[in-house]
């Protein structure tokens, strides 16, 4: 599929990720997903879901289900630095089909949904809502959205991210790549307004591994600067200093309260959501 696709690109995603799920559903606002069990005795009859019971003629009881929507907000790291490319595959391509992805599963569950983009210090921002037609809207500056500069540093993080006194639910996408601390000061302030904050990072398989043989010329996307380095005689030390590098954002972010997830651009897109979800409703 290509980028023209991407609504159709979204609903396959989610259809396939939905799938892997053995009589569970998307229920709940904010990418929660409800489980059922069988009736025991005892349970409330006002928990039976007839629509379960329908289709299979046994009764269900629908478990964890939340009544009210949300405002999602995807925050997309469209800096240089995501015109990373793994086999083919851009980072902020990967990053383009994971948004929509989420945004049609958020806007299937009635939830509002929201894009802020951050490159080459501007932010572009559309409001949240929830009906069809702004759906379109979001995918179309998803299309648009190609990596430029440096991630954006702005000092009016809390005012723009602040809400309306309604729970919202904050989607960062991004390669975590900064110059100066400036991802850590976003994510500081988001953090400050107690929203829940879900930051997935994306990496090429080539950085995972270090898949550059022989000697490179690795070039800084966001600085231009180059190193010609032997890449079998640094691949031991690049994979130490990276498993401390990702040890420490992990342990960053959790000790703000905010939900980590690293994603290889190689993995399926569905099969990391679905991963991804699974973990999080186990609350782990």
């Amino acid at each position: 599929m290509t980028i023209k696709d991407l609504p159709l690109l979204a609903k396959t995603v989610i259809d396939g990720f939905m799938n892997g799920f053995n009589k569970s559903t998307v229920k709940g606002p904010g990418l929660e997903f409800s489980q059922y069990r069988s009736y025991q005795p005892g349970d409330d009859l006002r928990q039976l879901d007839w629509r379960m019971f329908a289709r299979s003629d046994r009764y269900y009881i629908r478990e964890s289900e939340i009544e009210t929507s949300i405002s999602v907000k995807l925050l997309v790291d469209a800096s240089a630095s995501m015109n990373h490319d793994d086999n083919g595959v851009r980072k902020i391509d990967y990053a383009r089909f994971l948004a929509a992805s989420l945004a049609y599963l958020a806007n299937a569950q009635g939830d509002s949904v929201g894009l802020n983009v951050f490159k080459n210090g501007e932010l572009f921002s559309l409001s949240s809502k929830a009906d069809p037609q702004h759906l379109q809207r979001l995918f179309y500056h998803l299309r648009q959205m190609e990596p430029d500069g440096k991630f954006t540093r702005l000092v009016h993080y809390k005012e723009l991210f602040a809400g309306a006194g309604r729970k919202e639910l904050l989607i960062f996408i991004t390669d975590m790549y900064q110059d100066d601390g400036e991802i850590y000061d976003l994510l500081n302030s988001l953090a400050a307004l107690r929203h829940e904050i879900i930051v997935f990072h994306l990496m090429g398989k080539n950085e995972l591994v270090f898949d550059y043989k022989g000697y490179s010329t690795l070039e800084d996307l966001e600085t231009g600067e180059s190193i010609q380095v032997n890449t079998q005689m640094a691949k031991q030390a690049y994979k130490e200093r990276l498993q401390q590098h990702l040890a420490t954002i992990k342990t960053t972010l959790l000790g703000k309260h905010i939900t980590y997830r690293m994603i290889s651009i190689a993995q399926p897109l569905d099969e990391a959501l679905r991963e991804f979800l699974i973990q999080r409703n186990k609350g782990s």
